[in-house]
C-alpha cells in the first residue's frame, strides 16, 4: 500500500534478489509522508489503486451521462425539469438541448472507451499484477509509473472541466471526425470545448505511452529466477501485448491531433477542402477529411484490444482457478493473442467502408477481418474447454469471466457482418453498429475489469467483498447489457440512424418507440446495479472481513505476498519460480493447486503448501473432490462468503 523503499533501494533490492540473495536490508526503510505514500506514491500497488478509483468515478460520470441522452431518446417530446437542475442551462424548461445532446454522446463514448476501459481497466491490473506475477519488486522505473497516473488524472480533470465551459464541451462524436472537429464555429461543441478534449487526449495519450514502455520493460527485463516466459500467466503475456500495441498505435493518434489542431488554430488544410459554411465559402482546399479517418482508424481498431485483451487476461487466469484445470491450449492462448495484436493493424479500412474506397481495397479489408476472428475463436474455445468437466466455483469473478465469454462470443458474431463491405454499407452508423460494439467490446470489457476487481480485491485491499452483493451485481448487470444492446441490432437492419436527437419525425424509427423506451428503463437498471458494486467496494475496502493470504487456492505469485503490503511486496528473498501457473488438480499431488513457486522435491518432502498464512481466517475444512483425501485443503467459498454477519447466517453460506 505504501511506499516504503527509495526506487533507488528498490532497484538495488530488486538486483540483488535476481542473483538469489536475501534482501534482508528491504526492511532498513525511511518514514513516508502521507503525500509520498497515498498522493504522490511510487508503488505500484498504491498506483493501481489510484487508476481503478479514477476509473470507476469516470465511469460512473460517462453511465450517467448515457441515462440523460437515453432519456431523451425514450421521451423527446416530454419535458423532464430535473433534467434543468442536472446540466443547468442545457436542459431550459426540462428539454435537452440538441447540441448538448452530441456533447453527452461524445462525451459518453471518449471517456468509456479511453478513461475507463483503456486506463481504468489496463493501467489497475498491469500496474497491479506485472510486478506481482513475475517476481519483480516493483516496475522498471516507480518514477515514471507515478507520472503515468498524474498525466491520466490532469487528462480526466480537464475532460470533466470542459463540461462547465460557456459554449458546451465537444459535439463532434467519440472519433471527433473533420469538419466538425476542424472547423470552431460549425457547432457549440466546436468551439474550446473541443480544444479541451484535444488537450486531454493529448495528455492521456503521453499517460498511456508512459505506462506502456515501463510494462514492456518491466516484463522483459525484471522477472526472477526460474520465471521464463512460457511459465508467466497469460494475464501478464496479455497486459505485454496491450502494452506493445500501445506504443505502436497512439502516437498515430497524436499526429492526428496535432494535425487537427493545425488546422483549427494555424489556417492549415490538412483534413478541408471546399468547405461551404453558413453560405460562406472557406479558403480551405487541398485537404482531405479522409486522412484523418485513416489515422483515426488505425489507433481505433488496435484500441479495440487494447481494451479487450488485458479482460482476455484476467479471464485466462480467473477461469482456470475457479474451474480447477489448468487453461486449455496455453501455449495457443499466447499465439492467438500475437495473432490479433498483428492482424489488429491491417484491418483498420473495416470503419471506412463508405467512403468510396477502391472494391479490391475492400476486399483485403474484408479477407484481414475475417481471418483476425480465427484467434479470436481459438480464445473463445479454450474457455470453453477449460470450463468443460471442471470443478467449478461460480465465484462473482467467476461469473463475470463466464459473462464475458458469453457477450465476446454473441457480440463477435455481428462483426461477421460488419467486417463485409457489402452488409456494412447499409447498417453503417445505423444502430446496429452500436448494438454491436457495446456488447463485443464495452460490456465484455466492463465484465472483464468487474472480474479482477472481485478476484484480486484481497490483494488490493486485504479484505474479502460480500459475495451475495456479488451475485446480485451479477445478474443485474449481465440482464441489463443484452436487454439494452441486444434490441437496438433490430433497430439497425431496420436502418435507424445513430447520433439522431429525436426519431418522432422519421415513420422508419417512431416505430420503435416503445422499443426505445423498454432500452431506455434497462439502462436505468444497468446503471442503477453499479451502485451495489460500487456499496460492495466502499464498505468492503473500509470495513470487510480480512482475507487471508491465498484466498482463491491459486497458483500463481502474488498470493505467496504477505496481506499487509510491503513496498517491494515480499519481505524477504522473492520466491524461486518452479513451474507454469496453471498446476490445478495435477494427478498426485496432495492438493488441487501447486503454487509456482513449489518445487517437485517441495512435494516429495511433502511440505505444507496449502496452508501458508493459516489462522482463524483459514479455516481447515474437509477437501473437495479435486483434491487429495489425506491433506486438509481450505475451500476458498467457505473464506469468500463469511462477513460480518450473523453466526447463524455464516453457518449458513
Amino acid at each position: 500500500m505504501a511506499s516504503e523503499l527509495s526506487p533507488q533501494a528498490v532497484h538495488a533490492l530488486h538486483t540483488h534478489d535476481a542473483h538469489g540473495a536475501h534482501a534482508d536490508h528491504g526492511h532498513h526503510h525511511h518514514k513516508e509522508s502521507f503525500i509520498t505514500k497515498y498522493v504522490f506514491s511510487q508503488d505500484h500497488k498504491m498506483i493501481a489503486k489510484q487508476f481503478l478509483i479514477t476509473g470507476i468515478v469516470m465511469g460512473f460520470i460517462g453511465g450517467l451521462m448515457s441515462l440523460i441522452f437515453r432519456l431523451q431518446l425514450a421521451y423527446p417530446d416530454t419535458p423532464m425539469p430535473f433534467l434543468e437542475g442536472i446540466v443547468g442551462k442545457w436542459a431550459k424548461d426540462g428539454t435537452l438541448d440538441p447540441s448538448f445532446y452530441m456533447s453527452l454522446v461524445t462525451l459518453h463514448g471518449t471517456i468509456m472507451v479511453f478513461f475507463v476501459l483503456t486506463a481504468g481497466l489496463s493501467g489497475t491490473f498491469s500496474n497491479l499484477l506485472i510486478p506481482y506475477q513475475i517476481g519483480a519488486r516493483d516496475m522498471a522505473s516507480p518514477f515514471l509509473n507515478m507520472l503515468s497516473y498524474w498525466f491520466f488524472f490532469t487528462s480526466s480533470v480537464i475532460m470533466i472541466v470542459s463540461i462547465f465551459i460557456e459554449s458546451g464541451p465537444a459535439g463532434p462524436g467519440w472519433t471527433v471526425y473533420p469538419p466538425l472537429s476542424a472547423l470552431p464555429q460549425s457547432m457549440p461543441g466546436s468551439g474550446l470545448g473541443m480544444t479541451l478534449w484535444l488537450v486531454s487526449m493529448t495528455l492521456f495519450i503521453v499517460s498511456s505511452l508512459m505506462g506502456a514502455l515501463n510494462y514492456i520493460s518491466t516484463i522483459l527485463n525484471m522477472r526472477t529466477k526460474g520465471m521464463s516466459m512460457t511459465r508467466m500467466p497469460l494475464t501478464v503475456w496479455a497486459f505485454l501485448f496491450t502494452a506493445i500495441l500501445g506504443v505502436l498505435s497512439f502516437p498515430v493518434l497524436v499526429s492526428a491531433v496535432v494535425l487537427l489542431i493545425f488546422d483549427r488554430s494555424l489556417g492549415t488544410s490538412f483534413y478541408l477542402s471546399e468547405i461551404v459554411l453558413q453560405g460562406e465559402v472557406l479558403a480551405n482546399e487541398g485537404g482531405s477529411p479522409i486522412l484523418f479517418q485513416h489515422l483515426f482508424w488505425f489507433l481505433g481498431h488496435p484500441e479495440v484490444y487494447i481494451i479487450i485483451m488485458p479482460a482476455f487476461g484476467i479471464s485466462s487466469e480467473i477461469i482456470a482457478t475457479n474451474a480447477r484445470k489448468p487453461i486449455f491450449g496455453y501455449r495457443a492462448m499466447i499465439g492467438s493473442l500475437m495473432g490479433i495484436s498483428f492482424l489488429s493493424f491491417i484491418v483498420w479500412g473495416h470503419h471506412m467502408f463508405v467512403t468510396g474506397m477502391n472494391p479490391f481495397l475492400g476486399t483485403v479489408f474484408i479477407i484481414a477481418t475475417l481471418v483476425i476472428a480465427v484467434p479470436s475463436a481459438v480464445k473463445t474455445f479454450n474457455y470453453l474447454a477449460t470450463l468443460w468437466q471442471g470443478n467449478i466455483r461460480f465465484t462473482p469473478a467467476m461469473l463475470f469471466s463466464i459473462g464475458l465469454v458469453s457477450l465476446f462470443i454473441s457480440g463477435g458474431l455481428t462483426g461477421l457482418w460488419l467486417g463485409n463491405a457489402p452488409l456494412d454499407v447499409p447498417l453503417h452508423n445505423t444502430y446496429f453498429v452500436v448494438g454491436h460494439f457495446h456488447i463485443v467490446m464495452g460490456s465484455a470489457a466492463i465484465f472483464g475489469m468487474f472480474a479482477g476487481v472481485y478476484h484480486w480485491f484481497p490483494k488490493m485491499f486485504g479484505k474479502l467483498m460480500n459475495a451475495r452483493l456479488g451475485y446480485l451485481h451479477f445478474w443485474l448487470t449481465f440482464a441489463a447489457a443484452y436487454m439494452v444492446f441486444f434490441p437496438m441490432h433490430f433497430i439497425g437492419l431496420a436502418g435507424v440512424p445513430r447520433r439522431y436527437y429525436a426519431f418522432t419525425e422519421f415513420d422508419i424509427a417512431s416505430k420503435f418507440m416503445d422499443l426505445n423506451v423498454f432500452i431506455t428503463w434497462s439502462a436505468i437498471l444497468g446503471v442503477g446495479a453499479q451502485f451495489i458494486f460500487l456499496y460492495n467496494f466502499v464498505v468492503s475496502a473500509i470495513w470487510g472481513r480480512k482475507s487471508p493470504q491465498n484466498p482463491w487456492r491459486a497458483n500463481s505469485l502474488e498470493w505467496t505476498t504477505p496481506v499487509e503490503h510491503i513496498h517491494g511486496n515480499w519481505p524477504g528473498e522473492i520466491p524461486a519460480v518452479h513451474r507454469w501457473p496453471f498446476d490445478y488438480s495435477k494427478p498426485g499431488a496432495p492438493q488441487d493447486f501447486i503454487p509456482q513457486h513449489i518445487s517437485e522435491q517441495d512435494l516429495k518432502d511433502g511440505k505444507n503448501y496449502w496452508d501458508e498464512g493459516g489462522g482463524d481466517d483459514h479455516p481447515v475444512v474437509a477437501a473437495p473432490s479435486g483434491g487429495g483425501a489425506s491433506a486438509p485443503v481450505i475451500e476458498p467459498e467457505k473464506v469468500y462468503y463469511k462477513d460480518e454477519t450473523s453466526e447463524a447466517d455464516q453457518a449458513g453460506a
